[in-house]
């Protein structure tokens, strides 16, 4: 199986390690993964703002740079949902039949990285230690749009040694959603702070969810509340193994030249 990592836009920017556990993660699994150098943006921020036909050249080059591969795993359901689901609707509004056939090919390939372990590999327990307790939020986009359901939990109830504890109200939005967060911050504030005090209320060490902007609302929240509770990606905990922590393993991405990433 011939399968590419897109590592979304805040991956690349502002969490790295999100990226690399999910490389590490995948190479353990036996999965050969390649790192397009060539992505950028899957499109997302201009969809969901109405800025569609802004959006064309974005999801051009993301058919571009993941032409050819059997699988598309990306450690984000929303970027995995505009893959799927929005990446037709640019199409069709650009009139584009060349584009519409292109995202017919790769929207139906692109995973959330939970999808990928349990309906293409088929795995749940994925060799993970994670001695801490834990509490997991189901994102939106994830939630909603790809209908990942309890995928993630089932991954996580497989982690040695977890706590995994149960979040009040876990499929309540956190108010992150993109410029949702900008254009209305008061209510986005206050949906964030109901997310970050049910999180409390777990006693949970760790809030795990499988989006970044997401973790990084409620975990700026519970920062400023010195809450004591640290976020982290749902990949970050999958990669994690017993007496080495989330940066052990082995695993390089390869670009579509063969040079390590």
């Amino acid at each position: 199986m011939k399968v590419a990592l897109q590592v979304t836009c805040l991956g690349d920017a502002l969490f790295p390690d999100v990226g690399k556990a999910t490389l590490r993660l995948l190479r353990r699994l036996g999965v050969e993964v390649d790192f397009p150098e060539e992505q950028t943006c899957c499109g997302q921020p201009m969809i969901n703002s109405g800025y569609l036909d802004e959006a064309v050249p974005a999801v051009r080059s993301f058919v571009r740079a993941f032409e050819g591969y059997d699988a598309i795993v990306t450690p984000s359901g929303s970027c995995a949902g505009a893959a799927r689901h929005q990446h037709a609707m640019v199409a069709r509004r650009a009139g584009d039949e060349g584009l519409a056939e292109a995202v017919a090919t790769t929207g139906p390939r692109t995973h959330e990285l939970s999808e990928f372990l349990v309906d293409v590999l088929g795995v749940t327990d994925v060799g993970a230690s994670f001695p801490h307790a834990v509490t997991y939020h189901p994102t939106c986009h994830s939630l909603r749009m790809l209908g990942v359901g309890d995928r993630p939990l089932q991954l996580l109830r497989e982690v040695r040694d977890i706590d995994l504890r149960e979040l009040p109200h876990a499929t309540e939005c956190c108010g992150f959603g993109g410029t949702f967060a900008v254009k209305n911050s008061d209510t986005s504030i206050a949906m964030g702070a109901d997310k970050a005090r049910h999180v409390r209320d777990t006693g949970a060490q760790v809030l795990v969810a499988g989006d970044a902007s997401c973790l990084m609302h409620v975990g700026g929240m519970l920062g400023r509340q010195r809450a004591g509770v640290r976020t982290m990606h749902l990949a970050e905990v999958l990669a994690s193994t017993e007496g080495l922590g989330t940066g052990a393993g082995p695993g390089t991405a390869t670009t579509r030249s063969g040079e390590p990433a």
